[in-house]
């Protein structure tokens, strides 16, 4: 009863609407950052350094990635702070807040390309949003998320293997119903706020391997993906505040120019090579946190 008026309520709501909340969103964190940016310029911690220009590129290459293939963006950005010495969790929350510039963008974008299954953005976004917020709570003041992502890249292992198994069968994926898709939401937001990335990896891989659209498992995974990131973010600044804003600044830099190419990569590729890409990834990315994990 209370999914079909949940449901019922949600098919008047359009996708430009759902874009005018991540505008609105998006207007009052980058006037918090302008302030963050004011008092950090007149205190002179901010440096325009060398540095700085790598992590644009650093931001620049995990969007387009994350973009295209709806995983990797804080896979690969917190693997990379965490090697310059920065706490697993200032570096999961630097690159949250981040995220939140790049995958309002790429939601957007994806918006633009109608990359988007509506009904299944809504059966994402709210639990995704709970999970993220108790993860950033969780990680911000009790768990190690190194704790975790051994076990989570085993689980990704396997499906990574699974999806790279039905892109090679010669039926094309069908765009099926998906099954649990709140639960494996919730989980997702979850581990994504502990472990400092895995929304993509765990949702997206999940959706695909039930055999839902490539173009549309990752447009509306992104989307989404903005909404869970924010709330995190939200909590993750009451908690520990804004840190390493110029390793911050950088990624935002560097992802915010790549988010609309990602998005455009993703509406034009091929759906088998779509698959393919992204089983190559998820196995790649959790075959090297175990090895590292077992060393």
């Amino acid at each position: 009863m209370i999914k079909a008026i949940s449901l019922e309520s949600t098919r008047k709501i359009q996708l430009k609407h759902i874009a005018w909340v991540i505008v609105l969103l998006k207007v009052l964190i980058v006037t918090y950052f302008v302030f963050l940016l004011v008092r950090g310029y007149q205190s002179k911690t901010l440096n325009f350094d060398k540095t700085f220009f790598e992590f644009v590129l650093v931001g620049f290459v995990a969007e387009v990635i994350d973009g295209a293939l709806g995983m990797a963006y804080g896979v690969s950005c917190t693997a990379l702070l965490m090697n310059f010495g920065i706490p697993p969790k200032l570096a999961t929350a630097s690159v949250h807040t981040s995220e939140i510039f790049t995958t309002g963008v790429s939601g957007l974008s994806h918006i633009r390309f109608d990359n988007i299954d509506k009904k299944l953005f809504f059966q994402i976004v709210i639990t995704g949003v709970i999970g993220s917020s108790l993860g950033a709570y969780l990680i911000s003041n009790f768990l190690d998320g190194n704790v975790v992502k051994p076990y989570v890249s085993a689980y990704l292992l396997i499906l990574g293997f699974y999806i790279l198994s039905k892109a090679f069968k010669k039926k094309k994926p069908e765009n099926k119903e998906v099954k649990h898709a709140s639960l494996l939401a919730f989980f997702g937001g979850l581990l994504d706020a502990i472990g400092g990335g895995g929304w993509g990896p765990i949702v997206t891989t999940n959706l695909l391997s039930q055999g839902k659209n490539p173009r549309q498992a990752i447009g509306t995974v992104n989307t989404a993906e903005f909404f869970i990131t924010y709330f995190a973010t939200a909590i993750f600044i009451f908690v520990l505040g804004v840190q390493h804003l110029q390793i911050v600044l950088g990624l935002i830099v560097g992802g915010v120019i790549a988010a609309p190419l990602g998005a455009y990569i993703a509406s034009r590729i091929n759906q088998k090579l779509l698959l393919i890409l992204v089983g190559i990834l998820v196995v790649l990315t959790s075959s090297l946190t175990l090895i590292t994990f077992f060393k």
